[in-house]
């Protein structure tokens, strides 16, 4: 339960089908972490909110405290990644590796059969391996976030949401008299990264960072120079905007050469690429990849 309106709504429906609920909340970062002002300052408000819904709804919530691993794994990673010329998504990581490691401990803990999540993400099973689809809300679809999860981990969780769209949810929040949870504000921002700009956190939250980045080149596909950037981890694939660079045409980043400090610059079409390198993959569906089959990828 993080507080907000997808999760509150998912202990609503499920109550109403009959199950008997405990509520899980995890407090992942609060912004003490380091001298960094980007954080979000702490979720106590969110936490607090979760837990006036339990109590409203007459079952017991815990807070479980994970901002250690949290801050080990999926911020020492994020920081990692792009200090390697690489843009990383934490909240996968923190979803596989970090909270459903811990609501599966807890649900052991407290003898529940089942975890149940707000993502918008639905769940199919055949010949005994589960596997995840899209949500009906393809605007909100977060399959993608959770491509890591194991099959016990499948098999015992819940998605209440993929089969319903954000407008109908908080439909549902205000039918059920929850005004407070269907007028709450989305947050798209990483939730450590206040904000939005990365750049800002990296800035305040490495030590030192400028004795370990320095200014490079923006080389077009010819190597040709064509102008500064301000260290390579403030710049992402496919990024437009901010860069600086005066052109006749749109330029965006195809390639960030960390060993050469190099970054370079294409126009659109040149951002096309047949081959691609695939470090990590779960097959859910099959046991092996089966011969001859032609697979569709989502860049997560």
């Amino acid at each position: 339960m993080s507080g907000g309106l997808d999760s509150s709504v998912v202990a609503m429906l499920l109550q109403e089908q009959g199950f008997d609920l405990v509520g899980i909340t995890m407090r992942t970062y609060t912004g003490n972490m380091s001298t960094t002002k980007s954080g979000t300052g702490g979720n106590e408000q969110d936490i607090n909110d979760a837990r006036i819904l339990a109590e409203k709804l007459g079952f017991p919530h815990y807070v479980v405290d994970i901002q250690d691993d949290f801050k080990n794994h999926v911020i020492g990673n994020f920081v990692s990644e792009y200090m390697q010329g690489r843009t990383p998504n934490p909240c996968v990581l923190c979803n596989v590796k970090i909270k459903w490691s811990t609501l599966v401990e807890k649900a052991e803990q407290f003898d529940c059969e089942f975890i149940a999540t707000g993502h918008y993400a639905q769940l199919a099973e055949k010949d005994g391996r589960y596997f995840l689809q899209q949500g009906v809300d393809e605007v909100k679809d977060q399959a993608y976030f959770l491509w890591g999860l194991e099959q016990k981990s499948l098999k015992n969780t819940i998605f209440p949401l993929g089969k319903f769209h954000k407008s109908e949810i908080r439909k549902m929040a205000e039918e059920r008299g929850f005004d407070d949870f269907a007028k709450k504000k989305e947050s798209f921002d990483i939730c450590f990264v206040q904000g939005g700009d990365y750049r800002d956190f990296l800035n305040e939250y490495v030590e030192n960072i400028e004795t370990k980045i320095a200014e490079g080149d923006f080389v077009d596909t010819e190597g040709n120079i064509l102008g500064k950037h301000n260290g390579h981890p403030f710049y992402t694939i496919g990024q437009r905007k901010g860069l600086g660079v005066a052109a006749a045409y749109p330029l965006y980043v195809s390639r960030i050469d960390v060993e050469t400090n190099k970054i370079t610059l294409a126009q659109r079409d040149e951002l096309d690429s047949f081959e691609i390198w695939v470090k990590d993959y779960k097959l859910s569906k099959y046991e092996e990849i089966p011969e001859n089959v032609e697979i569709e990828t989502k860049v997560s």
